[in-house]
């Protein structure tokens, strides 16, 4: 579902990310971790159309983001690092003006919502501006508007920022059950024992270069897992 082949991005003459190459299947979460700078962000971003790869490709359930942007984005949810949301909507129709952009029917669209907000834990508060919500909440409703359309892929950058244990809980049992039914995940995390425990591979970037990926058995297997592996790869 995803493919990332060749892919680097400079930014004013420094290489953010260099021949960047992977693939990730159906049903895998795959973690990408690395130090601050290394270019986990860039990455999602190329991901999401947001920033144009200088060399490469990136193809999301097949489309190229750059040459197919519409179809490969109908298949893509988003989840970024920081919280912008509309603060003079209520959740519920910040949801609903994200339906309409997937053209989803209304009625559709207010069931789809009516479940999201019950599985996040925000339906009380569904009718409240969003400019009252907490770090977590505004969080929670972002992986909201991120399912509306019962996407194939999910990138998420930093999932748990600003959640509390119950939060962090639940938005893991989400992946792990997106993955389950066939999504595929793709997220970057500075969480390593989030990382160990939910993703089937992680990937280890630095200076924007991917140097490694390991599968789960390898990390389980190895002395102090994916932290003791993540130092002795960052040097």
């Amino acid at each position: 579902m995803i493919t990332i082949d060749h892919v680097s991005k400079k930014f004013g003459g420094v290489e953010a990310i260099r021949d960047f190459s992977v693939a990730v299947g159906d049903d895998e979460i795959f973690g990408l971790v690395g130090p601050n700078g290394a270019g986990k962000t860039t990455t999602i971003r190329m991901m999401t159309g947001l920033l144009v790869p200088d060399t490469g490709r990136i193809l999301i359930g097949g489309h190229d983001i750059v040459r197919e942007p519409l179809q490969a984005k109908a298949v893509l949810g988003y989840i970024p690092d920081r919280a912008f949301l509309y603060e003079k909507l209520t959740a519920r129709e910040f949801l609903i003006f994200m339906a309409s952009i997937y053209r989803i029917g209304r009625s559709e669209a207010l069931t789809r919502i009516g479940e999201l907000l019950t599985l996040l834990g925000i339906s009380e508060s569904a009718d409240r501006l969003i400019e009252s919500f907490s770090q977590g909440m505004r969080q929670r409703l972002l992986f909201a508007a991120s399912l509306v359309h019962d996407p194939k892929v999910l990138l998420i950058d930093e999932p748990f920022t600003g959640l509390d244990p119950f939060g962090v809980r639940t938005l893991k049992e989400i992946i792990t059950g997106l993955s389950a039914k066939g999504t595929s995940v793709f997220l970057a995390t500075h969480s390593l024992h989030i990382a160990e425990g939910l993703c089937h591979r992680v990937g280890f970037v630095s200076d924007g270069a991917l140097v490694a990926v390991r599968k789960r058995e390898e990390i389980h297997a190895a002395e102090g897992g994916l932290e003791g592996m993540f130092l002795k790869i960052s040097g």
